[in-house]
């Protein structure tokens, strides 16, 4: 079993920083990501991580603004988010599977098994 935890959603002005923490509480993972949802919005894939290599995959969206990583020994993610925008405001939820292929498709919501409940992210003008 996998038990995914998050922490660190706030509420901040445009231009801040907040970072995201997910901790596993289960069964070693391979990849963890972030996924982000705003109301009437689909989920989006914003940044995964492969745990063995460290290897990274971010949104177009994100990408220079926001860091993922992970410390395997303390089975935890962060997502980093630098300079926020108030269109970064949404629900982000921290996924992971064991599988062990890692490309631009593990951004697909539909690749990860484990799912945390969500820590909301507003970003206000």
């Amino acid at each position: 079993q996998v038990q995914l935890s998050e922490s660190g959603g706030d509420s901040v002005e445009a231009g801040g920083s907040l970072t995201l923490s997910c901790v596993n509480n289960g069964y070693t993972v391979y990849k963890m990501a972030w996924f982000r949802q705003a109301p009437g919005k689909e989920r989006e894939g914003v940044a995964t991580i492969y745990n063995p290599t460290g290897r990274t995959y971010y949104a177009d969206s994100v990408k220079g603004r926001f860091v993922i990583s992970r410390d395997n020994a303390k089975a935890t993610a962060w997502l980093q988010m630098n300079n926020l925008k108030p269109e970064d405001t949404a629900m982000y939820y921290c996924a992971a599977t064991r599988e062990t292929d890692f490309s631009t498709s593990s951004l697909l919501a539909e690749k990860y098994d484990f799912w945390g409940r969500g820590t909301q992210v507003t970003v206000s003008p």
